[in-house]
Formats: structure tokens, C-alpha cells, sequence
């Protein structure tokens, strides 16, 4: 009917889609819109009617199309409409067609001659189409009616031009040939963002479309008007509704031949990606019980070793948006624990009072003349007790990590639910068994300190050295101050926003200072914190930050930087919030003690609490058992620091990754049927199947595109027109009237 000339197009489109349409795919060729511009009652509808073959769009006088019209033309073997607002209903009555659109558009618009830029999406359905989408616009207006508003010239206007300025977008500008040609808006409009030559067509009247008078019909009197017009004779080939389509098919067919190479490029590397799978699918058997059983072996084999490699670290499939594995693991030995250890140590008066008070039980009625060696081995044990809770807790956060590593590593047997299943639960019931074991041996190093409080230690500073102890501890800050703990980025959060805000600086921690400088080439420092007397406590999260914070603060309620008591650095992850948590431990910055309701209890009913004081004597023992314990408690954690991860390493996780190397097959062979652990999951078999139809689908387009020709072709232009033989011209010279952009010729 109204698109005959584009009928070449039409089977390599089709060819395509048929290709992926077997597939459940879309043929991507990105074809470009036709965005119909003009006055009211221009014939914008007309024209676009002419490119479907049917009546379909609302007639009227003033502004009939409100709401944009996108209209999708799709190829296919019945003729059809659907509308996106009524999914799963077929039009094929094309009168209902035009009812449904008038309804839609006063659904949202109303009956008082409103617009909407909200657009009604059409799909009609032809076998003499070719997909390409169709946009009716808002006719061009000046003066509002009815409810519209003072700007709706500048309203569809700008409408108008979200769609002309697109690059896939063919403007037809329309212009009625009654009108000045000179002053056309729709002309304007098209000249601000693509100047092109014209063509004229013949609509229908109004008579004509009351009159019922076919398409068909109406091409016909078109063709006889401009082969008998002594103005349009001459130009009677570059005229017309067919000479517009074939100038439109010029430039769909050049859009689709410049289009082809890089979807062909595409399309080959899609082809690439899936030959090698579609090679492993081709001749599959599912139920072949040997490529069952060579299967589960490469399965369990691969699977060791992805375990193997993220506990041990790899090169290959490295995560980088967190740690996982052995670097967690790693994590939690050398960070974790050692900051849960300092998170046990107790309050300092209270270890004080409890020191005082296991001398004054240990001396009894008497007044004793020496310090008690019954006082510091009470105390020890107390702590050594303490050290229990941390040690359970890193075994539980070790067992945690292999099993989200297991996790990790079955994720490549979920093509096979049974066997990952299974697979999980073995290993994991091992790793659970080894657990207790693995926390009895922790608890039974623990049991090991406390049976024998050895007091020649080489390390430890006996009674005799106990006193002079402080001055030592000075000298040797002295010698490590300038040691470099830690360096790396932190952001300050309570800067005002009056001094510009949080801040990111380079922080570089020593064991007597933190500073922080502008940027990692330490060129210019900020600032710089002495150690002493400080302190680290948790902020909370706010809910409107992405950040975790913490903060520093100095114990006697002084301000430590600048005018803030506080000091509140911000990490990307938590992860960092603990490990520089971990670091300031090393530099001696500890964190808030946290008194429960329990002992806040017990403190306001115990009048010794506040009141407590000791005699001179009573409190140098106190110190010298106090610099005892301390020096005691540095050998015990030193050597619990080292033991924890070498017993976790050999009862864990070496135990774990043998077990997966040498026992894991055979436990899955005693589990029950072999053929059951390897039948393929159902989206398994989907993607098999999936794979093939692919990457055939893809080698037929391929081989439908090798047949194109790539070099475009051009249908020579009709000329430009001169506008000097408008009425009222001046300096022109009269010639004939040329037709515009589909402008509508007069009967």
C-alpha cells in the first residue's frame, strides 16, 4: 500500500529477525524514527497514514494530536494494533484504533484541548511494514484555547524539538501549499537542525476523507495532479508520495548498510565468546554414566583447587572489592585477635582495688612486711582466664570465613544442585567437627598457662626490677618513637562547615604521634597529635553517611585538636575501621572501656568505690604487683598471639584442605547414587540448549549479512527551491512554486 518502495529492505529484515526470533531475541539495528512536524491541520496525519496503509489517527480542526503518537511499525505475517496501555489486547478494527487513541489522549489531557508531553506508545503489526518507529507531534500553535496554558507555543515546541534533534530522527516538516512557504514554522523548526531540499505531496481533503475515498485511490489523483499542473509538471518525477518513500528508503537503506559492519562486529564476537561452550554441548549425552563419572572427578578436582587457591592466594579471578579467603583469615590473625586480646584488659582502678584487696586477704589478720607472691599469681590466672573468650571467639570467626569459602567455591557446581549440595554439607560437617577440636586445644593452651606461672621467663622483670620498670618503659618509647606503624588515608568528619567540611587527609601513625598531611607525598603537614593520655572509642553510623567512624579523645577531658574534643576519623569499610583500630593498639592508644549496668550497679551501692584509698606502703605493693602483671601478661599474649594462628593453621584449615584433596571423592561416592549427584539442573539444560540455538542463530545472521552489499547509493536530491516568487519579495525573479518537505499541493 503506502510503503511499496521499501519493500527491498524488507526480507533482509525479516531474514534477521527470523534468525533471532528462534531464540527469543530482538534484531538490534537501531532504525531511526520519522518524527512528523507541522501546523494545526496541516496533514501531518495524513502523511503518516500513507506510510501504515490505513485510516487510524483522529481527524479534527484546531489541535487533534495532543499527546505524542509513537508509533512502532513491526513486520509480521497479519495486520494487527496494540497499545502499551492495554497489553494482551489486539486491535484490528482500525476505527477502534482511532477511538482508543482520542481516549487515552483525553484520560490524561482532558476535553478542553490540553497537551500532555506524556506519549501513547502504538504498535501496529503488517506484512507491508518494515520495523521503524512513527511519531505524530503536536501541531504548531500560537494561540492557546479551551484550558491550555499562555506557553503552550513554547511548550510544544520544545516537545518538538526532544525529538527532531535526536540523530536517528528523519524530520517531515509539513506545510500546507496555501500558505506562505516563506513564514512555514514547521520549516523553521527542521532548518534549526537538518536544511534539506523539499518535496511535495497531495493529501487528502477533508472531502475526500469524509467521502470515505481509499488510500490507493488518493496516490492515484496525487500521481494525475502533478503530471497535469502546469506548476508541478516539470517536476513531476521528484513529486509525490512514492518519490518520498523513495527518498526515505534511501535513507534507511544507507542507515542499515552503515549499520551492518558494527553489528556484524558484534555478532562475531558474541560467536567467539560461545565457541568453545557450543563445541563442549555438541554431541551431549546428560545421561551417559561415564562422561558422569569423568565429570564428577573434574568437578571435585576443580573444586579443590579454587579452594586451595583463595586460601592460599592466586593470581587468577582476583576479588577486589573485599577480602575473602586466606587474606580474611590473615586479617583476622594478625588484626582481629590481637584487638580483641587488648579489648579484655580491665579497667585500671579496678585492677588496682583487686590487687589491694588479694594482699590484704592473703596477709589475713596480720600486717605483712613483704609483697605476696600468692597476690600476683592470683591476679595472672585472673587474667589468663580472660584471655579464653577472645581465643573461642577467632576460632569462630576462622571457621565462619572457610565456610563462606566453600560457599564461594561450590558457586561452580550449580549446574549440579545435588552434587553442590552434597558437596557443601561434607565439607562443612568436617569443618564443624574439627571445630571442637580445634577449640579444645585452644582452651587447653590456656589451661597450659595457668598451671604454671613460670616467674624466670627471660622476658619477665622479676621483683626485683619491677620498680624501675616506668623509667625503662620511657626509655624504650624513646628509642621506637620514630617507628612507622601505619600510613594511609582517613577523612576527617567533624571539621565544620564553616572551615570547609570533612576532609580527606594522609595520615601517618608513629608509636608517639599521629600526623596527617595533605597528600601521600608528605610534603606538607597538617598536623601533628601526640599519643599520650589518648584514647579510641565507635561513633555511630549515620543514616545519611556512607562512612564508618571512629574517634579519638584524650582521657582528661582536654581538647585534642584545636578546639574539638574529639577527633573523628571516617573509613570507606569497616574493615578498615578495624584494622586502624589495630594499629593504634600497637601504638598504645587503647579503646573506651565499656561498664555494664551490672558493675555501674554495684558501683553506686559500694561506698569503698569512690572512697577507696590505700597507706603508703600498702600502695608499693599494689605498684610493684601491678608492673609484674603487666610484664607477666606481655609474655602470655606474645605467646598466645603466636600459638593461636599456628594451631588453627594445623587443625583447621591444612586438616580442611587435605580432607577436600584426599577424602572428599570417596565421600561423595559413599553418599548414594553417583548418576543422581551429576543430573544437570533445569536451567542447566535451558542454557545448553540456549548455547546451540545461539550460536547458530548468530552463524545464519552472519551469513545473511556476508550476502550485503555495504556501500550506500544515493537517489539525487530534488533541487533546492527559491523562494523569490513569494508574493511581496522584492529583488526576485518569478519562477515557477516549488514543493516544500511534504507539502501538501492544492487541489
Amino acid at each position: 500500500m503506502g510503503n511499496r518502495g521499501m519493500e527491498e529492505l524488507i526480507p533482509l529484515v525479516n531474514k534477521l529477525q527470523d534468525a533471532f526470533s528462534s531464540i527469543g531475541q530482538a534484531c538490534n539495528l537501531d532504525l531511526p524514527q520519522i518524527a512528523v512536524v507541522g501546523g494545526q491541520s496541516a496533514g501531518k496525519s495524513s502523511v503518516l497514514e500513507n506510510f501504515v496503509g490505513r485510516d487510524f489517527l483522529p481527524r479534527g480542526s484546531g489541535i487533534v494530536t495532543r499527546r505524542p503518537l509513537v508509533l512502532q511499525l513491526i513486520s509480521a505475517t497479519a495486520e494487527w494494533a496494540e497499545f502499551l496501555h492495554c497489553k494482551g489486547k489486539k486491535f484490528t478494527d482500525f476505527d477502534e484504533v482511532r477511538q482508543e487513541i482520542e481516549a487515552e489522549t483525553d484520560r490524561v489531557t482532558g476535553a478542553n484541548k490540553g497537551i500532555s508531553p506524556v506519549p501513547i506508545n502504538l504498535r501496529v503489526y503488517s506484512p507491508n511494514v518494515l520495523n521503524l518507529t512513527l511519531i505524530d507531534l503536536p501541531g504548531i500553535t500560537k494561540v492557546p484555547i479551551g484550558d491550555q496554558p499562555a506557553d503552550i507555543e513554547q511548550q510544544i515546541r520544545e516537545m518538538i524539538m526532544q525529538f527532531i534533534t535526536r540523530e536517528s530522527c528523519l524530520i517531515l516538516a509539513v506545510t500546507p501549499a496555501n500558505s506562505d512557504l516563506a513564514n512555514s514554522d514547521a520549516l523553521k523548526l527542521s532548518k534549526e537542525v537538518d536544511p534539506q531540499g523539499y518535496i511535495g505531496v497531495v493529501n487528502r481533503s477533508q472531502k475526500d476523507i469524509d467521502g470515505r475515498k481509499d488510500i490507493k485511490a488518493a496516490l492515484e489523483a496525487e500521481r494525475k495532479f502533478f503530471l497535469s499542473h502546469p506548476g508541478y509538471r516539470h517536476l513531476a518525477e521528484k513529486m509525490g508520495t512514492p518519490r518520498l518513500q523513495k527518498v526515505l528508503n534511501q535513507q534507511l537503506t544507507n542507515h542499515i548498510r552503515d549499520t551492518l559492519p558494527a553489528f556484524r562486529s558484534k555478532l562475531q564476537s558474541q560467536l567467539l565468546a560461545l565457541d568453545k561452550e557450543a563445541e563442549e554441548y555438541r554431541g551431549y549425552r546428560p545421561d551417559d554414566p561415564s562422561r558422569k563419572t569423568k565429570q564428577l572427578l573434574q568437578m571435585v578436582q576443580q573444586f579443590s583447587v579454587d579452594f586451595d587457591k583463595r586460601i592460599e592466594g592466586s593470581g587468577d579471578q582476583v576479588d577486589t572489592v573485599e577480602l575473602s579467603g586466606g587474606a580474611k583469615i590473615n586479617r583476622i590473625f594478625h588484626e582481629r585477635f590481637p584487638f580483641e586480646l587488648v579489648k579484655m584488659e580491665c579497667d585500671e582502678k579496678e585492677m588496682r582495688r583487686e590487687i589491694s584487696y588479694a594482699i590484704k586477704n592473703i596477709h589475713g589478720i596480720r600486717t605483712g612486711l613483704f609483697t605476696p607472691d600468692m597476690a600476683f599469681e592470683a591476679i595472672v590466672k585472673k587474667q589468663v582466664i580472660k584471655l579464653k573468650e577472645p581465643c573461642v571467639k577467632c576460632v569462630d570467626m576462622v571457621i565462619q570465613e572457610l565456610i563462606n569459602t566453600v560457599r564461594q567455591c561450590s558457586n561452580k557446581l550449580e549446574c549440579f544442585p545435588m552434587l553442590r549440595e552434597e558437596t557443601e554439607r561434607i565439607v562443612t560437617s568436617h569443618i564443624r567437627d574439627r571445630e571442637s577440636r580445634a577449640k579444645d586445644q585452644v582452651l587447653l593452651l590456656i589451661d597450659i598457662q595457668l598451671s604454671y606461672i613460670n616467674t624466670n621467663h627471660e622476658d619477665f622483670i622479676g621483683f626485683a626490677n619491677a620498680q624501675q620498670r616506668s623509667s625503662q618503659s620511657v626509655k624504650s618509647q624513646s628509642s621506637a618513637g620514630n617507628q612507622v606503624i601505619r600510613k594511609g588515608w582517613l577523612t576527617i568528619n567533624n571539621i565544620s562547615i564553616m572551615k570547609g567540611g570533612a576532609k580527606e587527609y594522609w595520615f601517618v601513625l608513629t608509636a608517639e604521634s599521629l600526623s596527617w598531611f595533605k597528600d601521600d607525598e608528605e610534603k606538607e603537614k597538617k598536623y601533628m597529635l601526640p599519643l599520650d593520655n589518648l584514647k579510641v572509642r565507635d561513633v555511630e553510623k549515620s543514616f545519611m553517611s556512607s562512612k564508618h567512624i571512629f574517634c579519638i579523645f584524650n582521657t582528661e577531658s582536654r581538647n585534642v585538636y584545636k578546639d574539638n574534643r574529639t577527633l573523628e576519623l571516617a573509613c570507606d569499610a569497616q574493615d578498615d575501621v578495624d584494622s586502624w583500630k589495630s594499629s593504634l593498639l600497637r601504638a598504645g592508644v587503647y579503646p573506651e572501656k565499656t561498664i555494664t549496668v551490672s558493675r555501674l550497679v554495684e558501683s553506686e551501692t559500694t561506698t569503698a568505690t569512690d572512697n577507696f584509698s590505700m597507706d603508703p606502703q600498702l600502695e608499693r605493693k599494689v605498684e610493684t604487683i601491678r608492673n609484674l602483671v603487666d610484664s607477666y601478661m606481655a609474655i602470655v599474649n606474645k605467646c598466645i598471639r603466636d600459638l593461636m594462628p599456628k594451631t588453627i593453621m594445623h587443625l583447621m584449615i591444612s586438616n580442611v584442605k587435605d580432607f577436600i584433596n584426599a577424602e572428599l571423592l570417596a565421600q561423595l561416592y559413599s553418599a548414594g547414587d553417583q548418576n543422581a549427584l551429576m543430573d544437570e539442573s533445569q536451567e542447566q539444560a535451558q542454557r545448553r540448549d540456549e548455547v546451540l540455538r545461539t550460536h547458530q542463530a548468530l552463524k545464519e545472521a552472519l551469513a545473511i549479512i556476508g550476502d550485503i552489499s555495504t556501500s550506500t547509493f544515493t537517489v539525487p536530491m530534488p533541487p533546492p527551491v527559491d523562494t523569490s516568487w513569494v508574493g511581496g519579495t522584492s529583488g526576485g525573479r518569478s519562477r515557477r512554486p516549488p514543493p516544500s518537505p511534504t507539502r501538501q499541493a492544492p487541489p
